[in-house]
């Protein structure tokens, strides 16, 4: 099998379903699947092979994806995880990102949406609608997870420059548009936003992505967009 391009491992347990993702991802020559399970214990049998992108579906039948979805994570490292569902249940779908998904598409979506989807998130970015972000926000909120004095702190501490970087963040640009915007190299970014990740103490730019939103550093998104 050619494992050039973006190596995907598709995770879901209905055939007919696979058979129709095969079709799709064959026609796109940067998109090659390199494994596939159906259940939890085949999953973990093929992050083996080493994918890019793990299209998961979170009702596997007998079993739920949220219930090993970190250790999957973990275990596949560093792939991405990208939900492809057919559960229509936010509160789930909130879930799957609080446990490491870096992004979600529904079954029901178009396909050159799910094209886009993989693309952006093998890039390093979050595939994330508006309505999820703000769920995410709410219930880190509720959570207690961020603290007033504490964030005040650690946003103060930002340079000029690192709060430009993190409005970028929020617009969805990746790290050498962002540096192409501001005039310098792609590895300065990725310097400015590793202090960035340490002043704030936030672990990957997900989380830099809602802290953002929720303390006014970027703007939300109107729309579906990898941010």
């Amino acid at each position: 099998m050619d494992s050039s391009g973006i190596r995907i491992l598709l995770v879901d347990d209905h055939e007919i379903f696979l058979a129709g993702l095969r079709l799709l991802l064959k026609n796109e020559p940067d998109l090659n699947v390199i494994g596939e399970a159906r259940n939890k214990a085949e999953a973990f049998q093929a992050v083996r092979n080493l994918p890019d992108v793990i299209l998961l579906d979170l009702d596997l039948g007998a079993e739920m994806a949220t219930d090993f979805l970190p250790d999957l994570v973990k275990a596949g490292e560093p792939a991405r995880v990208l939900v492809l569902t057919g559960v229509p249940d936010p509160q789930l779908h909130l879930k799957a990102v609080c446990l490491g998904a870096i992004g979600l598409v529904h079954k029901l979506d178009a396909p050159q949406l799910l094209l886009k989807a993989i693309r952006k998130v093998h890039a390093g970015e979050v595939w994330m609608t508006r309505a999820m972000v703000t769920r995410a926000m709410t219930h880190l909120q509720m959570q207690g997870l961020t603290k007033a004095d504490p964030d005040r702190t650690r946003i103060s501490n930002l340079t000029e420059r690192e709060l430009d970087i993190i409005a970028l963040v929020g617009e969805g640009r990746r790290n050498k548009a962002i540096g192409e915007r501001l005039f310098i190299s792609e590895k300065t970014v990725r310097h400015y936003m590793t202090s960035i990740f340490t002043k704030l103490e936030v672990r990957d730019r997900l989380e830099l992505m809602i802290y953002a939103y929720q303390h006014g550093l970027a703007r939300l998104p109107s729309r579906a967009s990898a941010a």
